[in-house]
């Protein structure tokens, strides 16, 4: 399907919704080595103008990524909530900005709607936001997770504590905890960036991470950032994991790229809930800035 706009005495064409959103976006340097950003910041504005206009069922009935080829639009798809949507389902993306900077766009029913948005919905409408836009809408989201803690209530903030060494020795390790927990930091997850995927050298740095938090009863809890295939692994060698990690990516091409299946995920995430040290229902640690 075509999308057109006439802007500043220029006709523009966007030859399908997966064009239009590329033009919309902000500018990006990745975007343009892949070419498909926008040529210049009339076409972008141009872009984001025409996109206001698109209704959000659109994105149901023209996925960016064939389903027939992508496992994660299948799942997208195929888990959309129809009923959820409805309150919404005649909004247009420009509608559906102005009625999230509204008052009647409350806690309680983003909640309800959240299963009826696909995330190219939720793509699409950041693309027309300003940052003070998204600053006011994320205030009145609520994304609650719970471990051997709870984050993610109001007026709370949380971090990560990330004690990282070149060579992972396990007493350098030590003392950036130690330091990182004197600033108060490291109550959503203590993780460590691991210089080695060597399953020994990973099974230490776990071992570690559980006896300080059990030694000391922090009510926190660890991650080693592996593989999900190492870490299906240490699971199964009883190695201590409090949460499974992997970088995922919005596409089956990008998760290949990952070297990860959605089932290899699923299998991952079933393991955690019978074998992790889990005691609480959020058991995977995804991280997406590389998708």
């Amino acid at each position: 399907m075509l999308y057109q706009i006439n802007v500043a005495h220029h006709h523009y064409v966007f030859a399908d919704l997966k064009t239009l959103m590329a033009k919309a976006t902000p500018e990006r340097s990745g975007d343009q080595l892949a070419g498909i950003a926008a040529q210049d910041a009339t076409e972008r504005v141009a872009a984001q103008m025409c996109l206001a206009d698109v209704p959000l069922k659109q994105f149901l009935q023209e996925t960016l990524i064939d389903y027939e080829l992508d496992e994660v639009t299948r799942l997208i798809v195929d888990e959309h909530d129809a009923l959820a949507f409805y309150p919404i389902s005649h909004f247009t993306v420009g509608d559906f900005r102005n009625w999230l900077l509204s008052e009647d766009a409350s806690t309680e029913k983003l909640q309800h709607l959240q299963a009826g948005l696909t995330p190219e919905m939720v793509a699409a409408v950041s693309k027309i936001m300003r940052n003070q836009d998204l600053i006011l809408v994320a205030k009145k989201c609520r994304v609650i997770t719970q471990f051997r803690n709870t984050i993610g209530l109001e007026g709370r903030l949380s971090t990560r504590l990330q004690p990282n060494h070149p060579t992972d020795d396990l007493l350098g390790i030590s003392a950036s905890i130690l330091d990182g927990l004197m600033y108060g930091n490291g109550d959503a997850v203590i993780g460590i960036n691991p210089a080695t995927d060597n399953l020994q050298n990973l099974s230490e740095l776990l071992k570690l991470l559980d006896h300080i938090i059990h030694e000391y009863d922090i009510p926190t809890q660890s991650c080693v950032l592996t593989h999900v295939s190492s870490g299906i692994e240490l699971v199964n060698k009883n190695v201590p994991v409090d949460l499974m990690f992997q970088s995922i990516a919005g596409s089956q091409k990008g998760n290949e790229a990952f070297g990860i299946t959605m089932q290899m995920l699923d299998e991952g995430r079933d393991m955690m809930l019978h074998k992790g040290t889990s005691t609480g229902p959020n058991v995977m640690y995804f991280e997406t800035g590389q998708g």
